[in-house]
């Protein structure tokens, strides 16, 4: 993928957008939100971030996902 980039076109199902180590992914709805993370979550990549947008029919879930870096910038065990 591209640093930066927004992939969104009319049919997807989700929508994709780069940031520099980070990967935001907006699913519209609960079903879509299992499958992304199982097939986000590598060994090098990790969820970082969750996110709620709005209530009801236009509820919104962001998943942000950081891509690790060379260096080996783990998130620290809970």
């Amino acid at each position: 993928m591209k640093e930066n980039t927004i992939y969104n076109h009319h049919d997807n199902l989700v929508m994709v957008r780069t940031n520099k180590n980070y990967i935001n992914i907006i699913c519209h709805d609960e079903s879509q939100i299992q499958p992304v993370l199982d097939n986000m979550n590598t060994d090098i990549c990790y969820l970082s971030d969750y996110e709620e947008w709005d209530e009801g029919k236009d509820r919104k879930v962001i998943l942000t996902f950081k891509i690790v870096d060379e260096d080996g910038e783990y998130p620290a065990n809970n």
